[in-house]
């Protein structure tokens, strides 16, 4: 590895564990804030307003491009949708770390390739490979095991962590349409969302949550107003920063090593959950979770593999390779070297009646396909001095033409 190299591989290294740090800080905050201020809402606004005023400054240092005007009608089909997902997708997660543990609630949320295949063959048409569909079995028995053996299971908290996931796998989707149809630069895109988000449900929250903590004696008399406020400040910086830099891995790094990356870091939280907090697991849940994980990993590994077999046949031509290449021109001894301009006619030594081989216009059926020239005019060109390494060859009859092959040799 190269200096180069090397620094590039650190420097990835380092936002990774910045993002798995967030991220792990993000959710056990949370966790602790819940504890003492019961209030998802208001979890979820602290973290939208926080998002609102820092992604401006954000942009303006990683000079991200503003976007194109987009169509009022677009905001209400695409945007506003995107936004309320958004709302609801953060406060169902809240409610789910609030009502189960931090390792339980990311055990579930492993979840989230199934409910990505079935919304995307629902809703895009998309089929996948069986490796896909296989893959998605262990996951399936991990959360299913992990949910049996949960001390601390309850149905709102698994409930709310399965919503999660589904709005989250929705958004996901809608996402890169919306990517793709406006060109906008993902960190533009996920500004506008969140303030949008803020806007819409700033009323609300003042509506439902403010009134109801204004009326909480127990919280305002309880001496931690200060230190819960502080903590839920953090809390929202740190999953303002777990964006940021997710996107910032996205970007460094291949579809495979980012997916890799992330199924790692929810191991990490689940990890850091269990040590921090200490919440009390048995060894059969943390078999389930292990197998959850595993599954997500093999996941991410079959759709890969999918997409590049995907993408090889958009970009290469089918071919089939022969080792019997002079079988197919009879009374030709042999065949030099593609690059050579000799011993090309069939019978090489001054040529045959058929005349070269590039000329004769029929497609063979047991590995090589040959396709006729596009300028040739007639049949009485017989002695051709070929150059394929020119792409062209002279021929002696009357029209004068300069023949070139469409044929691709595969040996």
């Amino acid at each position: 590895m190269d200096g180069k190299a090397y620094v590039e591989f650190m420097k990835i290294v380092i936002i990774c564990i910045l993002w798995y740090l967030c991220s792990t800080s993000d959710n056990i905050l949370g966790k602790v804030v819940l504890s003492d201020l019961p209030y998802p809402m208001t979890v979820t606004m602290t973290h939208l307003v926080t998002a609102s005023i820092f992604l401006g400054p954000i942009k303006t240092v990683m000079k991200v491009p503003s976007g194109r005007p987009i169509p009022k009608r677009y905001y209400y089909v695409m945007i506003l949708p995107l936004a309320f997902g958004k709302f609801i997708s953060s406060v169902s997660s809240y409610v789910s770390i609030w009502k189960v543990s931090v390792s339980y609630a990311h055990t579930v949320k492993a979840t989230l390739p199934l409910f990505t295949v079935c919304l995307s063959r629902i809703i895009l048409g998309e089929k996948q490979s069986w490796p896909v569909y296989i893959a998605l079995f262990p996951i399936i028995t991990g959360v299913c095991i992990a949910t049996a053996t949960e001390l601390s299971f309850d149905k709102i908290g698994l409930f709310s962590s399965i919503l999660s996931t589904f709005c989250f796998s929705l958004q996901t989707i809608f996402t890169k349409k919306c990517l793709k149809d406006t060109e906008y630069h993902h960190l533009e895109l996920l500004t506008l969302i969140t303030r949008i988000s803020t806007a819409l449900f700033i009323p609300v929250w003042f509506l439902y949550d403010f009134t109801r903590i204004y009326a909480d004696t127990t919280f305002l008399e309880g001496g931690k107003v200060g230190q819960t406020l502080l903590m839920l400040a953090c809390a929202g910086f740190f999953n303002m920063l777990h964006n940021v830099l997710a996107f910032s891995v996205l970007a460094l790094v291949s579809p495979l090593s980012y997916a890799v990356a992330n199924a790692t870091k929810r191991i990490a939280i689940i990890g850091g959950s269990l040590i921090i907090l200490q919440n009390p697991v048995g060894p059969l849940n943390v078999v389930g979770m292990m197998v959850a994980i595993c599954g997500v990993l093999c996941y991410n590994k079959a759709k890969y593999d999918q997409h590049q077999a995907a993408h090889r046949s958009e970009v290469l031509p089918y071919t089939r390779s022969t080792s019997e290449l002079k079988s197919l021109s009879p009374g030709a001894s042999h065949f030099t070297h593609s690059k050579s301009d000799g011993n090309f006619l069939n019978g090489h030594a001054g040529g045959a009646s058929n005349g070269h081989l590039l000329l004769q216009e029929w497609e063979a059926t047991d590995g090589f396909t040959l396709i006729p020239l596009s300028d040739y005019k007639g049949t009485e060109s017989v002695n051709i001095s070929p150059s394929l390494v020119r792409s062209s060859v002279k021929s002696v009859s009357n029209d004068n033409s300069s023949l070139h092959s469409r044929s691709v040799f595969h040996v």
